[in-house]
């Protein structure tokens, strides 16, 4: 770091907000020093993300992210959450009113795009609402929108402007929600800057509090993603992480299952249909992961045998890497509009109405729920 510089005070990185640093290469905000002379700056992590498309193992601790969210609350602020449709009982911030105190929250659902291009989007919107309510969470609005596709971003926008009262703007979510994407396209029409958020599907891209001013005087603030070791999206390697996390609209995969039979979702993870009348059961997961259907007395066998090979992904190396499988036993009621839902995975609806019991086989301390049918 030059003189003038260090006069200037410490630099931030403009891509993940953390202070930069030219002494230690393995800690985060490292950067070489001629790299500094550069405007904007960014570290080497980002600059490596950005043009090779490389992870990072430089994240910072869950404490410290716990710490930087807390300090939301003290201020005068207006928040927006975002959320994976995808992925949403995954990505809610648990206990969000701790951390923002009576800040108003506003609820951007992201991904949209990923949904069938048939979905009823009154019904979708419904559902996230009976859901978040469920969850614990009070917002002043939701907004269904695609940071990829820029649709319903207008309608955030107005409603920022209807409930901002000249506070600044604080993003917060979990990690791979699309933060740094959408606050990019507000950097873009509402500042001058020559700035750009780092943008990547790793997990924990954004390390420190990033602030960008805007022409009215306010500040956007990106708060590093929160990392919850309950999502797919955490545990696989790189790698995989591009095979769960789909980036085109999901085509439903309808299987008619007769009792004890079971799918495989390549290595990622086993649905067992145990008991009930023969019915159907819609998949809905990224089209890069392969199935296999199979008797539910041949399951176990198959997976210790074939795991890594003929089911996989995930390659044998990456498995070894996950946690062991546990299971996961749910009884349908009768009637009832469900999903088995897989955090990070995706989500299996149960399109009968004589009831089942079902099983899901996946890595343990994964979220897996059964839940209203999100369509």
């Amino acid at each position: 770091m030059t003189e003038e510089q260090s006069a200037k005070g410490a630099l931030s990185c403009s891509g993940c907000g953390i202070q930069l640093q030219s002494e230690q290469q393995d800690k985060p905000g490292y950067t070489p020093v001629q790299a500094l002379e550069k405007d904007p700056v960014i570290c080497q992590r980002c600059f490596r993300i950005k043009n090779y498309n490389e992870s990072s193992s430089v994240t910072v601790e869950q404490d410290e992210f716990l710490r930087l969210l807390s300090q939301i609350g003290e201020r005068q602020a207006l928040v927006i959450h975002i959320v994976d449709i995808f992925d949403l009982q995954g990505s809610v911030i648990s206990g969000l009113k701790r951390f923002v105190g009576n800040n108003p929250v506003l609820l951007a659902v992201n991904k949209t795009d990923l949904l069938p291009k048939v979905t009823n989007w009154n019904k979708v919107k419904n559902w996230v609402q009976k859901e978040v309510k469920e969850l614990g969470l009070k917002v002043e609005d939701i907004i269904l929108c695609s940071a990829k596709q820029s649709s319903g971003f207008d309608r955030l926008l107005d409603a920022v402007a209807t409930h901002r009262d000249n506070r600044d703007v604080y993003v917060v979510g979990a990690t791979n929600v699309g933060k740094s994407t959408l606050i990019n396209r507000l950097i873009h029409d509402y500042s001058d800057l020559d700035q750009e958020l780092t943008v990547s599907r790793y997990p924990g891209t954004t390390l420190d509090m990033v602030h960008i001013p805007l022409d009215d005087g306010g500040s956007i603030i990106d708060t590093p993603g929160i990392m919850y070791a309950s999502r797919y999206s955490e545990l696989v390697s790189p790698e995989d992480l591009s095979i769960i996390m789909p980036d085109k609209p999901l085509k439903p995969v309808v299987y008619q299952l007769n009792e004890g039979q079971s799918i495989f979702f390549g290595g990622f993870g086993r649905f067992d249909f145990i008991k009930g009348d023969r019915q159907s059961f819609t998949c809905f997961v990224s089209g890069r992961i392969p199935f296999h259907r199979t008797k539910l007395e041949r399951a176990d066998e198959l997976f210790a045998t074939h795991a890594g090979e003929m089911l996989a992904p995930p390659s044998k190396e990456n498995l070894t890497k996950l946690p062991e499988w546990t299971r996961h036993e749910f009884r349908i009621a009768k009637g009832s509009r469900s999903d088995v839902f897989i955090s990070g995975l995706g989500w299996i609806k149960i399109n009968g109405d004589t009831g089942a019991v079902v099983a899901v086989h996946v890595p343990k301390g994964l979220k897996v729920m059964v839940r209203p049918s999100l369509i």
